[in-house]
């Protein structure tokens, strides 16, 4: 079944190739049905497909992770894991930003 509008804002649907890209790593042009007004892009279940593939070809497919906050000393940690810590290229004693988003999110960036 074909989209002519977006069920987002109600924009003309056209279809393009436009750059997947999965955690900062463009993985390649695919097509995808694009709303012209928003920009909502929706890809078919084959193309999803392709793109996980490629993503755990690269490695960078599922590396989210859960981890419990500890605590050390007076203050309060986080353990990155191994993989996360090798896709951001991470070392020890490497300093970071980090700052609340809202209540539910805490964003961490290197400088």
């Amino acid at each position: 079944m074909k989209r002519k509008t977006c069920e987002e804002c109600g924009g003309n649907i056209v279809k393009k190739a436009v750059d997947y890209v999965y955690l900062g790593q463009n993985l390649g042009k695919f097509p995808a049905e694009v709303c012209t007004q928003c920009g909502e892009e929706v890809f078919e279940e084959d193309v999803t497909k392709k793109v996980a593939a490629i993503a755990k070809q690269k490695g960078i497919w599922g590396i989210s992770d859960r981890g419990r906050i500890n605590k050390i000393g007076s203050s309060l940690g986080v353990i990155i894991n191994k993989k996360i810590a090798q896709f951001l290229e991470l070392k020890k004693g490497e300093e970071i930003i980090m700052y609340p988003e809202n209540k539910k999110r805490l964003v961490i960036q290197l400088p």
